[in-house]
């Protein structure tokens, strides 16, 4: 195996899976996962046959059973048929560990996939646990999840782990958002110094080391003083085994200095995982070694993987509490904003302002021209500039930061008041946005050691790893920061948003609304009318003409093609019909709607079977939910709901299966429809275009359609005075929103 030569110029690329070495308490044998060839094979199986572990590459892992004497009493398998049994879905589960015996002792083999290979590792059955794991983890899930506040919660792990494995130091650490991390939770020996509230650098554990942490949710490092064992294989083959899902993998050369710098001599992780991000690791360390077995090590990863499903519970239970501690501002406010004609009167009241809907303490409305300040705001020029700044970097509708000096230096003059930002943008094009403020708040961190100093030069002049030789604490003065803005509070801000957006288009002044119109006019209008009478209407009159041809001159016809035929004459003056109503409207855009009771369930199940017949969509599932009725133009209600019907069964037609869901649900003061597919998904830089006439996104290049359908629907809809939005994520799916008021 090729030596891989390591220091700090290179060690966040360190190949980590494939150093081509395992630690010395076990032994590894890889096979052709078909033919049961060696394939590879751990020098230190010398020390159990006492023969050259190099003479059985490429031979029949028999030849090799039979001179290991290995013991599978107790199971009518042989190791072979275990293989065979692991190359079958989830058979791997069944597997391991199996235990048998080597030279009268206890092993397990663990059995793994790794390309074409099996990966069959030895370890002894035997364990350092002072307690059996098994059958204490059900006690102690009960312990950990008995209290209900999150730092409660992993102290509480900290203690049952350390009390069920007996390491010397149990400590629960949590990432940052910018990789670094904090010990948040700690159980130790009392002669130990604390590691509680220490910051570790985020080189610590380099990006690869993280991306195996999500793979392998258990890692121990036996000793760290034993010599590890190298992976022979055929010298004509001389590619390294990938053990990424191995349990033996030798450990990094760097990671094992920086625990012996420590003083650790054994360490054991446990992957916390939240929302399909690594969240932290349960992070043991004793300072002699220690062994805990695979059946030790299975039970405490599916103790990680408990708490990691609590973590995400727990956060959203305390995300959702304070979400509704400050939607009852943000509620207020909509309510001012539905019965006032002026934006700014509504956001800027005695009682409730912008400024109540989070912790910041100052905050500015940009809008028609006009900055409304309120609490500690930079000053009519500094909130020009930023917006200049946020118009040409802010990629979404929301942008946030603790760090905002950081990121615009200009803000520096300013950082003592505005720190951490929190921006919702209206309209990138006017410049109009809402912009919150949070004061600077400098920051004491505690680290774990300078960790602006882990290398030295050697002699050949690579940076090698020191790593850091003391961890002794090492304060850091963090200034230009504010506190962080937690996910309630962008929630809050979000929600406000969507109103406000709505509020700006039904109640925007006279001019605004005017120029809107004579761009529709203009713009679309003619376009439309052009589009609609001639690109359609022509070939539907040719259609239904030829059908009627049919009909009444091939009297060899049966009776199935006339149903046809009689079908699509009823299509097409449907159609037609449908084409003149779309062509009137157009035209008379100040015309009222004549809104009338609508019975929605004959209307969506009539608009199914036309879709259906349309499109004869395979391994569909539509599913149809309540379907209260509403008000409105029959007509238009109908072009809407087929527009959104028609686009979720054609967009999720290459899903199997294909899921189109229509339902509503009647609340006090409106009415909300949703119609959600798991199809292709929008690509969140085209969510400003979907209601434009003749945008199409790049991904729908391929289905038919012209760019019409949603800007009809947003149209129809703002005659309605109701409302349309969607949420979508590409390659998952999307869900259009219909809000029509009650009364």
């Amino acid at each position: 195996m090729n030596a891989y030569n390591v220091d700090l110029t290179n060690c966040d690329i360190e190949p980590i899976h494939i150093l081509g070495q395992i630690q010395s308490h076990g032994f590894l044998i890889a096979v052709n996962a078909e033919s049961h060839i060696i394939t590879y094979i751990s020098e230190n199986i010398n020390n159990y046959i006492r023969d050259e572990g190099g003479n059985y590459l490429g031979k029949s892992l028999s030849e090799l059973e039979d001179r290991l004497k290995l013991d599978t009493s107790g199971s009518e398998l042989t190791i072979s048929q275990l293989i065979t049994v692991g190359n079958y879905a989830n058979g791997l589960e069944v597997v391991n560990p199996f235990l048998l015996q080597l030279n009268s002792e206890p092993y397990f083999m663990i059995v793994t996939s790794s390309d074409e290979n099996k990966i069959l590792e030895f370890e002894p059955a035997s364990t350092d646990a002072s307690v059996d794991v098994q059958q204490t983890i059900g006690r102690s899930i009960s312990e950990i999840l008995s209290v209900k506040k999150l730092d409660a919660m992993l102290q509480n792990a900290a203690t049952e782990i350390k009390r069920i494995i007996s390491y010397d130091r149990v400590m629960v650490y949590k990432f940052g958002d910018d990789g670094h991390g904090e010990v948040v939770a700690e159980a130790k020996e009392h002669s130990l110094e604390p590691f509680m509230g220490l910051h570790y650098p985020a080189s610590d554990i380099p990006k690869q080391a993280r991306e195996l942490y999500k793979i392998n949710l258990t890692r121990i490092i036996a000793d760290v003083d034993s010599i590890s064992s190298s992976i022979i294989t055929d010298k004509a083959k001389n590619v390294p085994l990938d053990l990424t899902h191995s349990c033996l993998r030798a450990v990094s050369p760097i990671h094992i200095q920086y625990l012996k710098n420590m003083g650790v001599q054994s360490s054991f992780s446990i992957s916390l995982l939240a929302h399909g991000k690594l969240w932290g690791l349960i992070a043991c360390h004793n300072y002699s070694p220690k062994f805990i077995n695979y059946k030790a090590r299975d039970a405490a990863k599916l103790l990680g993987q408990i708490l990691s499903s609590a973590l995400e519970y727990r956060q959203g239970e305390e995300d959702s509490e304070k979400f509704t501690f400050l939607n009852q501002g943000v509620n207020q406010l909509i309510e001012h904003l539905e019965k006032e004609t002026n934006i700014n009167d509504a956001l800027f009241r005695d009682n409730i302002s912008i400024k109540d809907i989070n912790s910041a303490t100052g905050a500015v409305l940009v809008f028609e021209n006009k900055i409304t300040h309120i609490g500690d705001t930079p000053n009519d020029e500094q909130i020009e500039e930023i917006v200049d700044w946020l118009k040409i970097n802010m990629s979404d509708s929301v942008y946030y930061t603790h760090r905002f000096p950081q990121i615009f230096s200009p803000s520096k003059s300013y950082s003592q008041i505005g720190s951490g930002i929190l921006a919702c943008m209206l309209s990138r094009e006017l410049g109009e946005f809402i912009m919150w403020f949070k004061p600077e708040q400098i920051q004491t961190l505690t680290w774990a050691g300078n960790p602006e100093k882990p290398e030295m030069q050697s002699e050949n002049g690579l940076l090698t790893l020191s790593p850091r030789k003391s961890f002794d604490s090492w304060t850091d003065i963090v200034k230009n920061t504010s506190e962080r803005w937690n996910r309630a509070e962008i929630a809050a801000v979000v929600n406000l948003r969507e109103h406000v957006i709505y509020v700006i288009t039904r109640k925007a002044n006279e001019i605004r609304l005017l120029n809107e119109k004579l761009k529709q006019a203009y713009d679309e209008l003619d376009t439309f009318s052009f589009t609609v009478s001639h690109d359609l209407r022509t070939p539907l009159s040719s259609i239904k003409t030829y059908s009627e041809l049919l009909l009444t001159n091939n009297k060899s016809l049966d009776d199935n093609a006339r149903k046809v035929l009689d079908r699509i004459k009823v299509c097409a003056d449907k159609m037609d019909l449908l084409i003149k109503e779309i062509l009137k409207y157009s035209m008379i855009g100040k015309a009222e709607v004549q809104t009338s009771p609508i019975d929605m369930t004959h209307l969506i199940n009539e608009i199914k079977e036309d879709v259906i017949e349309g499109l004869q969509p395979k391994d569909l599932e539509f599913e149809i939910g309540d379907t209260p009725d509403i008000l409105g133009d029959a007509v238009m209600i109908n072009q809407v709901f087929t527009n959104l019907i028609n686009n979720a069964v054609k967009y999720s037609s290459r899903s199997t299966p294909s899921v189109v869901s229509v339902k509503g649900i009647k609340l006090d003061k409106e009415t909300i429809y949703t119609i959600s597919d798991n199809g292709i998904g929008i690509d969140d830089r085209y969510y400003k275009l979907v209601f434009e006439l003749f945008k199409r996104m790049d991904n729908v290049k391929d289905f038919e359609g012209t760019g019409v359908g949603l800007a009809i629907v947003k149209r129809i809809i703002e005659k309605h005075h109701a409302r349309v939005w969607f949420e979508s994520k590409l390659g998952i799916g999307t869900t259009f929103y219909l809000s029509f008021v009650n009364s």
